[in-house]
């Protein structure tokens, strides 16, 4: 729940404000991504001492929350997880697992659209676009 309702809507409006938004809003801005910080150092405090998410084992908690730690760069900005030496830990532990490789190779024999024209904003925002247009 903690990254279903927390991590990931906070850091995926932090990433959108800073590099999508069609205008900067300075309020938008700090908002998304001090609430993300704030999410990051929950994570840090839990992971002191610990190996996985949940529990002694890797599971479904850890493969959740890697995906969205994986972006901290493009979230938090210049630097990621350098304030954050658990979680940081905990991502290179996760990081390092052959089937973390194997689904970073999945995309390379695909070529994915990389322009972000005006078809790719009406995909992704067509709440932006009047229908009739």
């Amino acid at each position: 729940m903690f990254v279903a309702s927390g991590l990931g809507p906070f850091s995926g409006q932090s990433a959108h404000f800073r590099h999508k938004a069609p205008e900067k809003i300075p309020y938008a801005i700090n908002r998304y991504l001090r609430e993300a910080e704030r999410h990051y150092e929950v994570l840090d405090t839990h992971l002191e001492g610990r190996e996985y998410m949940v529990g002694d084992s890797y599971s479904i908690a850890d493969i959740s929350t890697w995906g969205w730690i994986d972006k901290a760069t493009v979230v938090l900005g210049e630097g990621g997880l350098d304030n954050y030496p658990n979680l940081k830990r905990w991502f290179d532990s996760i990081n390092a697992r052959p089937a973390v490789q194997k689904a970073r190779d999945i995309p390379k024999d695909i070529d994915f659209k990389t322009e972000f024209d005006d078809v790719a904003a009406r995909a992704l925002y067509p709440q932006n676009f009047d229908k009739n247009s």
